[in-house]
């Protein structure tokens, strides 16, 4: 299995929303970069995620779960766009934000710090769990 992390600006998909899709999911479209779209052509069935909130909050709230695999962007004809469908899995206990990634010196070289403007990016195992013990989640 392989992590992940889904930046969102929950003014135009929020957490609250992804939850409420359920296990029906929700296409991760719109995405307009090469780098991240070849991250979404990585992964598989049974991914994890976090879905991170941007612009405002700035925090990990949530983690989720690659239910499909890349396939055609239904908000575009260009071909050269694909996406995945990702469920919310469970909220975090407690959101980890930015700032508290940026004070863990074991994450310095996450993608989160590193290419802040990335969509969709990989998270190792190790900052996985680092993160998901940092919200609350064993």
């Amino acid at each position: 299995m392989a992590y992940w992390l889904f930046k969102s600006e929950p003014d135009t998909w929020s957490w609250a929303q992804q939850s409420a899709r359920g296990d029906q999911g929700e296409e991760w479209n719109g995405v307009r970069n090469y780098q991240a779209r070849n991250f979404m052509r990585q992964m598989e069935i049974g991914d994890q995620g976090f879905f991170y909130h941007s612009q405002t909050e700035k925090a990990v709230v949530g983690l989720v779960e690659v239910i499909a695999t890349s396939h055609p962007d239904s908000t575009t004809d260009d071909p050269r766009w694909d996406c995945v469908d990702i469920k919310a899995l469970c909220p975090m206990p407690r959101p980890v934000s930015l700032e508290m990634v940026k004070a863990e010196p074991l994450l310095a070289e996450m993608a989160l710090l590193r290419q802040s403007r990335l969509s969709v990016q990989p998270v190792t195992p190790e900052a996985w769990d680092i993160i998901c013990k940092m919200g609350g989640l064993e």
